[in-house]
């Protein structure tokens, strides 16, 4: 596998430095962090990480803009528009009642590229692939 989609707890547990990621999703990173794969990093992640960081869920060093800004300087990580077509997708087939994973869902769906979760409802509905 040398491309996925994360979701925003990967994400968040990649910056946090890794140790809560599962082994396949840790190896994804660490293909990403060699430039020898890519992960996708749809902009419904950067606003879910951004709500959790105003909500103090999160710690950041600097604002969202520097640690977006900082993770997208390796071209390893690239920002995935939202799209028509994702938001028609989003809507008609939801994995669970969270918005933010409908909208991450479409995305990796669109892409035709597995999500880095550990999401069960994901998992279970079939929408995508996953890897955790």
């Amino acid at each position: 596998m040398d491309a996925a989609v994360a979701d925003t707890h990967a994400l968040i547990f990649h910056a946090a430095g890794g140790k809560h990621l599962g082994k396949r999703a840790a190896a994804m990173f660490a293909t990403a962090e060699r430039r020898a794969g890519v992960i996708y990093i749809p902009v419904a992640v950067m606003w879910e990480y951004a709500l959790l960081v105003r909500g103090g869920r999160i710690h950041l060093q600097g604002s969202i803009r520097e640690f977006f800004a900082d993770l997208f300087s390796n071209p390893a990580y690239q920002p995935v528009d939202l799209t028509q077509e994702q938001i028609y997708l989003a809507d008609e087939r939801r994995p669970n009642t969270d918005p933010f994973d409908a909208l991450i869902c479409a995305a990796a769906y669109h892409l035709t590229l597995p999500l880095l979760t550990r999401d069960g409802d994901i998992e279970e509905s079939g929408l995508v692939s996953v890897v955790w």
